[in-house]
């Protein structure tokens, strides 16, 4: 049966103890916790398929090439901060979203800055981009100068944008954004900001080989958790 809930609301949490008896009530281990105690949920208006359904019709959108490979687990949990090695996603029977655990591949940022300088992240800037600093600036700039700084703030922007979906991310309901998926057009799932959205697109059988190869510009400015699973699925 699925999970009803009700309207958005975020209550503050407390104590780890609160929070485990959500997390355990979430996954069936539990009695839901009562009203006088304070967790952190959020309660979503609508209807949601049972866990079992909603793996199993992930599970059918999956790339044939991933098949045994990639696996939907953890129903009913979330992305906490204390917990952010939790995940749903895992590759090789290895969580490949435990951002605590060295050993992984994929590259997660602790600072707007690390972002700026990371080398392997190239902003592509415009002439409408300079011409916004030309304007910016009210004074006679060189050129060389008024490209410097149009990349300086496209780095910065990209920059805020990258940490605000890795913060997403740590704070995601995987439920609530697998269902959004499922009832999601697959062209705005890849172009979306949020990163489980572009995960779960990725890795869809719907997605073609020539759309993915297409892509690789596009994905040069994703998070490299995104990356990951885009050249995953290229079969790098």
């Amino acid at each position: 049966m699925g999970i009803k809930f009700a309207k958005i609301v975020e209550i503050y949490v407390e104590s780890r103890k609160r929070r485990q008896e959500n997390e355990d009530w979430m996954n069936g281990e539990g009695d839901q916790p009562g009203a006088n105690k304070p967790f952190l949920f959020f309660y979503m208006e609508g209807d949601y398929m049972s866990w079992s359904k909603l793996k199993q019709q992930l599970e059918g959108f999956l790339s044939p090439a991933l098949n045994g490979r990639v696996e939907y687990r953890a129903p009913g949990y979330r992305y906490l901060p204390d917990k952010s090695g939790i995940c749903y996603i895992s590759v090789d029977k290895k969580n490949v979203l435990n951002m605590s655990d060295k050993t992984n591949p994929i590259r997660w940022y602790q600072t707007e800055l690390e972002i700026k300088n990371d080398p392997d992240i190239q902003i592509p800037i415009t002439s409408d981009d300079i011409e916004a600093v030309r304007q910016a600036t009210k004074g006679p700039v060189p050129e060389d100068r008024l490209i410097v700084m149009a990349r300086s703030r496209k780095s910065t922007e990209h920059a805020k944008e990258l940490m605000s979906a890795q913060a997403a991310l740590t704070k995601s309901n995987f439920i609530v954004v697998a269902n959004k998926f499922l009832t999601t057009p697959i062209e705005d799932s890849l172009e979306s900001k949020d990163m489980v959205l572009n995960i779960l697109a990725l890795l869809d059988r719907r997605v073609g080989k020539k759309r993915i190869l297409s892509m690789s510009e596009m994905m040069q400015l994703k998070h490299p958790v995104v990356q990951y699973f885009y050249e995953l699925r290229r079969g790098k």
